[in-house]
């Protein structure tokens, strides 16, 4: 029977609404499952089979990562051999990288290399969540109120040290803050018992491991080269010298109690980790050979290179600057040099934190994608880096950006004062000298703290001549410092 025909023209705009929906839910679904994906990065062109090695081999791996980020832009893949490296230029691209979960963007499959150098059962030798209970034990001894302690110490141990030069000479800069670096940290963190063994033979061991961490390492950490083999003898001298130490410090307090020397070394020893676990005298040796090797080289390398670039004749008015403000220092607290005095150093500061941008401890930062992830450029192009990559960030060019730095080239320490502030106005993750997000180093305060302890006083007590050539820098291991001697002169002085 037919429907009245009232009810057919009740019935067809229901029919249109209804088929109006389902066809934009298909629109919509079709158009979900027909979207493509980001493109991949650029790849640059090499050699079949060898990639960029002939290149590598020709111009070196800065001149390499350079050329690729002038002709492609701030995210780009590198060829070499089997191995793909997606590199990150620029804050824009950054934010994942830094701050991504540990199951999405991983250290641990890039850092294998350091385990012959920081030794077993610490580092990136063990798994994420041991590794973190690790730092945790480092972390309590960079609170605020361990520094305000360490500051005296740092203070009396530089004292002592330049109180050896006289009237006047030559030394090589760079062999100096080595040794007193190397006595500075002992000092503050693994006590006397640790300190009285530093001068020579700790921190000759200590350079040969940073020797001993080639860029090739990275590849073939155990390749039978010289270098790996040097490193290999230092880092079992080490391994006996700290043992020795960790035996006689349980020897001596076994039971704890009110006597126990309150250092970084009985804080490792007395460590827990969260399933009522000790440290082990393995554990505790590897933590303090990884931390002796993060400090020794950062800070010695960096005090080193704020000489070179304050001694240098093109910044003799950056130099006079931080000179007149040890003198206003000097003229409102006389000698005194602690923890409260030195957050007065705003110039010093500001040198030392250019030098870091232009000379960072690290060449580049590396990470593994666990999974997938997209970035998009200031200039709108968005990229897919794919699950499985190698990821870096190269902190040399990464640091010398013209859109964020002014005369990127230029010592300008006024770049990070009043009224400028480069790092900050060009967005989070401009300045990386230190890395950030949630793998920052945890020494960032204790390397300033005595950075700025050692050339407040040669600041205050000497004039000083840079009499060779500025140094050019070692590209040949994972953590660059200046390449050669860096010969100072000086004649002790009196402050005004």
């Amino acid at each position: 029977m037919e429907l009245p025909r009232v009810l057919w023209l009740a019935f067809v705009p229901v029919f249109v609404t209804v088929v109006s929906i389902m066809m934009a839910q298909l629109r919509t679904t079709f158009s979900r499952t027909t979207k493509q994906s980001p493109p991949p990065p650029p790849v640059t062109v090499g050699a079949p089979l060898l990639g960029i090695l002939p290149a590598l081999l020709t111009k070196g791996l800065l001149q390499v990562i350079r050329d690729a980020h002038a002709e492609m832009g701030s995210v780009f893949t590198v060829r070499l051999l089997h191995l793909k490296v997606t590199f990150l230029v620029g804050p824009d691209v950054l934010s994942h990288f830094y701050k991504g979960l540990d199951s999405e963007i991983s250290q641990d499959e890039v850092s294998q290399f350091t385990t012959p150098t920081f030794g077993p059962g610490v580092a990136f030798d063990v798994d994420f969540a041991t590794r973190r209970e690790q730092f945790r034990f480092f972390g309590d001894a960079m609170k605020p109120a361990k520094l305000r302690t360490y500051a005296c110490l740092m203070v009396r141990e530089v004292e002592e040290y330049f109180a050896r030069w006289g009237q006047c000479g030559t030394v090589d800069l760079k062999q100096e803050l080595e040794h007193l670096v190397t006595l500075i940290a002992s000092r503050c963190l693994f006590g006397e018992d640790v300190r009285a063994k530093m001068l020579v033979e700790v921190a000759t061991h200590l350079r040969e491991l940073n020797d001993g961490m080639r860029l090739v390492t990275i590849l073939f950490p155990h390749l039978p080269i010289p270098a790996h083999r040097r490193r290999d003898r230092a880092r079992a001298r080490l391994g006996e010298i700290f043992s020795d130490i960790v035996r006689s410090r349980k020897a001596s307090y076994p039971d704890g109690g009110p006597d126990v020397v309150d250092d970084m070394l009985q804080c490792l020893i007395d460590s827990r980790y969260k399933d009522g676990r000790a440290t082990t005298e393995t554990e505790v040796v590897g933590m303090l050979v990884s931390a002796l090797f993060a400090g020794q080289h950062t800070s010695s390398s960096t005090g080193t290179w704020t000489g070179a670039r304050l001694l240098a004749r093109a910044n003799n008015k950056k130099l006079c600057a931080a000179v007149q403000e040890q003198e206003r220092i000097v003229a409102r607290h006389g000698d005194r040099v602690d923890y409260e005095v030195l957050q007065e150093m705003d110039t010093l500061h500001r040198c030392i934190k250019e030098v870091l941008r232009l000379h960072p401890p690290a060449m580049m930062l590396l990470r593994h994608a666990r999974r997938s992830f997209t970035v998009r450029t200031r200039e709108g192009n968005e990229y897919e880096v794919t699950e499985g990559r190698t990821v870096a960030s190269p902190l040399v060019i990464h640091n010398r950006l013209p859109h964020v730095f002014r005369d990127p080239e230029k010592y300008e320490p006024d770049r990070f004062g009043p009224g400028r502030g480069e790092d900050v106005a060009g967005g989070a993750f401009s300045y990386t000298a230190f890395g950030g997000g949630r793998h920052a180093c945890i020494g960032e305060a204790f390397a300033y703290m005595q950075i700025k302890v050692i050339w407040s006083h040669l600041l205050r007590n000497f004039e000083m001549e840079m009499v060779s050539p500025f140094p050019e820098t070692d590209w040949n291991v994972v953590m660059p410092g200046p390449k050669g001697k860096v010969m100072v002169r000086y004649n002790r002085k009196r402050m005004s």
